[in-house]
């Protein structure tokens, strides 16, 4: 048997898994496929030609670079595994938790009315809540939130802040002291230093309903008035 024609079927033989095996490794299977080609090999060489130290070497350094990568493949494999796992485990602690993340949109709600000691009405407040992410230290941050028109409603002005997450709060009011009704809202973050733009990124806020392992190990946070949200989108856990 030509000593070519052999390495091909070698290395045809070592990219080939037997998906039915259930007892020996990857790595131990090409071991036998192998030596079984090698023995094959040394039964059919020509006897007056036959393979010398260096082709053996050869072929044995073949098995052992391709048994190195399939091992590490496998302990590759592995890692992902328990990664994805510990991906999920994280992700799970954070359901009914509020979170950060990239976007522009915000609700303010309302709490229920309550009665007084005196059976009287006393109205529930708004609140909503959402943040800004600085990539340096700004000098003067403003935001400006607009209703589902696109109508300029109130602006906030947070003066100074230090690079980082910062979660604001909004109580549905106004500059002129009215209350907007609530809903849904969105808004935009503009941040100076020295009279140079700095940049700036809106964060939305939503609570952690559930969380989804896709079909390739991807964990996915399903958040509340958001949407499905990448693990590594998260910003802050409040």
């Amino acid at each position: 048997m030509a000593v070519d024609g052999v390495s091909d079927a070698l290395l045809s033989a070592m990219n080939t898994r037997d998906t039915n095996a259930t007892i020996k490794s990857n790595a131990q299977e090409t071991q036998d496929q192998f030596l079984k080609l090698l023995i094959a090999q040394m039964q059919n060489q020509d006897p007056l030609n036959p393979m010398d130290n260096a082709e053996m070497t050869s072929q044995i350094a073949q098995l052992s670079t391709v048994t190195g990568i399939t091992q590490l493949n496998d302990t590759l494999n592995l890692l992902m595994d328990s990664l994805s796992a510990n991906q999920s485990l994280e992700a799970a602690a954070m359901i009914g938790h509020g979170v950060l993340v990239p976007g522009e949109s915000l609700v303010l709600s309302k709490s229920p009315d309550t009665v007084g000691e005196n059976d009287e009405t006393i109205p529930g407040s708004s609140i909503s809540i959402f943040g800004v992410e600085l990539t340096e230290s700004a000098s003067n941050v403003t935001i400006d939130i607009y209703n589902e028109k696109g109508a300029l409603v109130h602006t906030m002005n947070l003066g100074s802040a230090d690079a980082g997450v910062i979660p604001i709060s909004w109580d549905g009011v106004t500059a002129d002291g009215t209350t907007v009704d609530p809903g849904k809202y969105t808004f935009t973050v503009s941040a100076t230093k020295n009279g140079q733009s700095v940049g700036a990124t809106s964060l939305s806020f939503g609570e952690v309903a559930s969380v989804t392992k896709g079909t390739d190990n991807s964990v996915t946070l399903n958040v509340l008035t958001i949407g499905s949200v990448k693990l590594s989108d998260i910003r802050q856990i409040l």
